[in-house]
């Protein structure tokens, strides 16, 4: 993670070194960070006060203010960590589930599609390549794939 402008408090460099013994990736670490401070700003305290109903009414204030269902999960992930293990109070986020996201099938192309950008491509070369890929199965397919949040 890289050094920020303003000084650190206590409770972020602890969740911060606990982190870095997980070996979170400097991604992961910045999104809990940032989880943590955004809940910290709605609170208007320290987030290691917070309640169970202040947890509870946090992801519904966050789904009010449009909030996608993806940094929905980002956030419960971030708050996840920090109550579960810098602060050891995992009962306070033992209700809460990060949101259900649908996983959507790969877009697959019809034969004709195939058929057509068999024969779009500009020479013989292409054309088996395309073809040698279609028939290993799959790989002309989009597929879509989600992270799973995991402390």
């Amino acid at each position: 993670m890289t050094a920020s402008p303003h000084p650190i408090s206590p409770l972020r460099q602890r969740m911060i070194e606990d982190m870095r013994m997980r070996k979170l990736g400097d991604k992961t670490q910045t999104g809990y960070v940032r989880a943590v401070r955004y809940f910290a700003k709605y609170l208007g305290r320290s987030p290691d006060t917070a309640t169970v109903e202040d947890l509870r009414n946090y992801p519904l204030y966050l789904v009010d203010h449009g909030t996608s269902p993806v940094s929905l999960n980002a956030a419960i992930c971030g708050l996840k960590f920090f109550f579960t293990v810098t602060l050891d109070r995992p009962e306070l986020m033992a209700k809460m589930q990060p949101v259900h996201l649908p996983r959507t099938l790969p877009v697959i192309l019809s034969p004709d599609e195939v058929k057509r950008l068999i024969a779009a491509a500009g020479n013989l070369k292409h054309q088996t390549a395309l073809a040698l890929a279609y028939m290993r199965g799959g790989s002309l397919s989009i597929p879509v794939s989600l992270p799973d949040c995991a402390p």
